[in-house]
This record gives C-alpha cells, structure tokens and sequence, in this order.
C-alpha cells in the first residue's frame, strides 16, 4: 500500500497562492488579462515596463504565488528524484524563506549592477520581462501542483513515474516560456544591448549563469 504525503498543508499554501492571483486581478483586471496573453504577445511588455515601480502591487501578489507554488514544486521534484521527503512544516517554511530571500536579493543585486554599469534603463526593462515572466512560470508551477496533490485519489492513474512526468512536463514549460521572455527582451532592445554588449554579457555571467555554475558545483560535491 502506497504510502501518500499528508496535504492539508500543501492544500492550505496552494489556496493562498489562488487567493494572491485573485487579489492581483481585482487589483487591475485589465492588467492582469493583457499579462495573460504575454507569451506570443508584446503588448504588455511595451504597456506596463513605462510605469515600473520599485515596489508594485500586482507584480507582489503573482510573487506570492510564485513563491508558493515554486517551493510546493521544488519540494514534490525533490522527493521524486532525490529522497522521498516526510512533510513537516517547519522544513517547508525554511524552503518557502529561502526561496522568497533568493529571488529578492538577486533581483536587488541586478538593479545594483546595472546602476553600476551605468545601464538602469536597459536592465530595468530586462528585469521587468524577468519578473513577468516568472510570475507567469508561476501558474504553471500551480497547475502542476494540482496534480501532485490530487491525483493520488485515483489509484488508476497515480504513480511514481506519472508524478516524474507531470515534474519534467512543468519544468520545461517553464525554461521555454523564460527563453521565449529573454529572446522577446533581446529582439525589443537589441540596440540598446549593442551599445552596452560586453557590460550585457557581464551581466548575464555574473547573475544568470554564474549562480546556476556554483549551485550544481554545491549539489553534485554534497551527493559526492
């Protein structure tokens, strides 16, 4: 008999994460229809990047839903592929902080580097597309979690190798919807970034590939 991960907690993020994607649509219903139709669509990036704040009340609530609903993925993919995890919640939430501290400080970073390569204007736009985007990523990740969570109901359909494909399906949804994001940034303001191409270039080695470099140099030395 198969040993199921109780839910009631996952259940209980997994609302909130709904409910913040909620509160954004009320908040700007019209906004929040254009950012559904960003993927193939410009539109919104060229609408809403002129009106960016430091601190934004839509972006916020998707962030909150992505937070959640990345950290209930990360947690189902590493329970699949690594260890089978036993849920406490006390683990989770250090997941759900460390998660959240990640993105922000790193987006913080990139607004201090881009000051300091005197390039605001142009990594300003690259990191709206990124928050865009990721908040997009962010309903796949919840979608997802919907059939992590639930499936188990259906003795016929859930299994190991099934939970492994619903994982990998999501994943690589989210790497291509994030390429299609930097692939729309770099056509938009193509100029631009030849003006600035090696500062661009530092910028992504310092703080797009370089993190990911050292993580798996951290993960593959603490499996060894």
């Amino acid at each position: 008999m198969r040993n199921y991960v109780t839910h009631e907690w996952f259940t209980i993020f997994t609302i909130m994460g709904l409910f913040a994607i909620v509160v954004a649509k009320y908040l700007n219903t019209l906004r929040f229809n254009d950012f559904l139709n960003v993927i193939g669509n410009s539109k919104y990036l060229k609408i809403y990047s002129k009106d960016q704040k430091f601190i934004d009340q839509f972006d916020s609530f998707l962030f909150v839903n992505l937070s959640l609903s990345l950290s209930i993925f990360a947690y189902f993919a590493y329970s699949t592929f690594v260890s089978p995890q036993v849920f406490e919640l006390e683990s989770f939430l250090k997941l759900l902080f460390a998660v959240s501290v990640i993105i922000i400080i790193k987006t913080l970073l990139e607004r201090l580097i881009g000051s300091l390569f005197e390039m605001d204007s142009l990594i300003d736009h690259y990191l709206f597309q990124k928050t865009t985007f990721k908040n997009w990523s962010g309903f796949v990740f919840l979608i997802a979690n919907l059939f992590l969570l639930y499936t188990h109901r259906f003795d016929w359909l859930y299994s190991d190798y099934y939970n492994e494909i619903i994982i990998i399906i999501a994943f690589s949804l989210v790497c291509i919807i994030n390429l299609i994001g930097f692939l729309s940034t770099v056509k938009s303001y193509q100029k631009l970034i030849n003006l600035n191409f090696f500062y661009f270039l530092l910028y992504l080695c310092a703080l797009e590939i370089g993190p990911y470099v050292l993580l798996y140099k951290v993960i593959t030395e603490y499996n060894a």
